[in-house]
């Protein structure tokens, strides 16, 4: 979970600095590739009771927001 965590921002930041929109939309679809990855790390978390509901709530609702962030940006290059 930790890797996907920070494999968003990161692909984000990585593909800023290529300067070039094709390149960056591509890490932003894999920053969204991640965010799909840790929303399924946290509902198995839940399942396996590492989590409770209430915090599985809060985080998918956050990453959420974070994928739909991403996608307005990718829409807008």
């Amino acid at each position: 979970m930790r890797r996907s965590a920070v494999s968003i921002p990161s692909n984000i930041a990585e593909g800023f600095r290529r300067y070039h929109n094709k390149e960056y939309k591509q890490f932003l679809y894999i920053a969204l590739g991640s965010c799909a990855e840790l929303e399924t790390q946290i509902i198995i978390a839940n399942e396996l009771d590492y989590i409770n509901e209430t915090n599985k709530t809060g985080l998918i609702e956050k990453i959420k927001y974070i994928c739909r962030m991403t996608v307005k940006l990718i829409n807008k290059l």
